[in-house]
């Protein structure tokens, strides 16, 4: 039963979900996902630990990246069930359309790239930042 609601928690996330369907497509590594999704690095890792919990990616490391994929065979029954009903879900749902469209056209290379450069104007949609003047966070004794 524990097999069970592992998987099934690791489903019930739409991000894990959008990402099992986007890994389904290619296989990504954390950075390639970032861009796709627009999340924070240390976000995306948390999911893709949960959802390789469950038994549903795996992962191998290549030089200095970690590539993420849909999991071969885990022995786990519920998780190769969910991910052998994959294909038909969300089939409609316009984000994952959008998402599958992108997917060809990325590059580790561009994504690299463009992390080096950041683009302020883009801000993580995960990260808030607050200003507060200094004098308000210590107390005046």
């Amino acid at each position: 039963m524990e097999l069970y609601i592992k998987v099934m928690k690791a489903l019930s996330d739409p991000t894990r979900a959008k990402m099992l369907k986007i890994l389904q497509v290619k296989e990504l590594c954390v950075c390639e996902l970032r861009s796709l999704l627009g999340f924070a690095q240390p976000t995306i890792s948390r999911h893709l630990k949960v959802l390789e919990d469950a038994g549903l990616v795996e992962s191998y490391k290549e030089k200095m990246w970690v590539h993420y994929r849909l999991a071969a065979d885990t022995g786990n029954v519920y998780a190769m069930t969910a991910l052998a009903n994959l294909h038909g879900w969300f089939a409609d749902n316009p984000e994952i359309k959008s998402l599958h469209e992108n997917i060809p056209a990325m590059s580790r290379d561009d994504v690299v790239h463009q992390e080096s450069a950041p683009d302020c104007t883009q801000p993580d949609k995960q990260v808030k930042t607050y200003f507060y003047p200094i004098n308000k966070l210590t107390k005046d004794k």
